[in-house]
């Protein structure tokens, strides 16, 4: 078990935004939403959505303890290509906690995919960081007609298999349950924090209003959202994936912890070997919130990766499988 701990760390340290600094810097300031009058928000009280822009559908899902808002940027440089779906989760970043937490993320999920029937939503793109990466690949999986390419934005299928390859979701749940039940009580110490948080981000300002969205989220949510994902595998069903996904990876934030360019990269490659159309970026500094602290390497990859396979363009029943570079 403690061993299990020491290997969990690196992406406990990656994905953790539970706890508070001092009072944080304003947050951006949002974007004018679209009209969107035909949306039923009780049909999904685990999250609510922002509708920004015309053209075709993208959904943006957020990682944990973070609202959509983080993704303010990368809306505005799309919304004038694409209506853009901006998810924000119940219980994360000030948002309302959900009623329950029981089957939390398999919620999400379900109540996304009936968002994207009843909205008439033709295979929306999918941008995904973090829990939102794993979310997307999960959507997909489980409706692969219903969805068209992800970016999937420094996530894997099984997070709690970097280390062992051979642990199952079983193997993982006593150490998830930790996990779970320390989350649940609340906010990690503040030195703890912020060393947790540059780990994933280099911007001290942007460090602040992530932090800050950890202290707005609801604990027991919190950790619900964490049991669920690290008890769930994903690695056997992404092989029914149907469109094109490309998967942005981070590594410079894990250095401390002995990880390198190559180690990383590896991990990527061996939990996506199922997928049948993928390719695997690294990016060379940015640390976990890649859209912001790699962004002109962020825009660049998935302006060509949208603009390749947009989901206005017809595509052919048998695209060309993409390997790995």
């Amino acid at each position: 078990m403690k061993r299990f701990a020491t290997l969990l760390r690196p992406i406990c340290a990656a994905l953790l935004l539970t706890a508070a600094l001092a009072p944080a810097a304003t947050l951006a300031a949002q974007p004018a939403a679209a009209a969107h009058a035909a949306d039923n928000p009780a049909a999904h009280p685990n999250f609510t959505v922002r509708v920004v822009g015309k053209g075709q559908p993208v959904l943006l899902i957020p990682g944990l303890t973070c609202p959509g808002a983080v993704w303010d940027e990368t809306v505005a440089r799309y919304q004038q290509q694409y209506q853009c779906h901006i998810v924000s989760l119940a219980g994360f970043g000030g948002e309302a906690a959900p009623a329950s937490t029981d089957n939390l993320l398999l919620n999400v999920r379900d109540q996304l995919l009936t968002y994207i029937k009843t909205q008439k939503l033709q295979r929306p793109a999918i941008i995904g960081h973090s829990l939102g990466g794993f979310m997307a690949l999960w959507l997909s999986a489980t409706q692969p007609e219903a969805i068209g390419p992800l970016v999937i934005v420094d996530s894997l299928p099984f997070m709690s298999a970097i280390q062992n390859p051979n642990l199952t979701a079983e193997m993982a749940k006593p150490m998830a349950e930790g996990m779970r039940q320390q989350m649940s009580r609340g906010p990690m110490p503040a030195a703890q924090q912020r060393q947790m948080v540059a780990s994933m981000i280099t911007d001290t300002a942007r460090q602040t209003v992530a932090a800050r969205w950890g202290r707005l989220s609801h604990p027991a949510t919190v950790g619900q959202a964490m049991y669920d994902m690290s008890t769930t595998d994903l690695r056997q069903d992404i092989a029914r994936i149907q469109q094109p996904v490309l998967v942005l990876g981070a590594w410079a934030g894990y250095k401390q912890f002995g990880s390198t360019k190559e180690s990383t990269r590896a991990i990527f490659e061996q939990q996506y070997t199922k997928l049948p159309q993928h390719r695997i970026e690294m990016s060379e500094a940015g640390r976990h919130f890649l859209m912001w602290d790699d962004q002109q390497w962020f825009f660049a990859q998935t302006d060509a990766f949208l603009q390749q396979y947009a989901p206005a363009k017809a595509k052919a029943k048998n695209p060309a499988r993409t390997k790995n570079s």
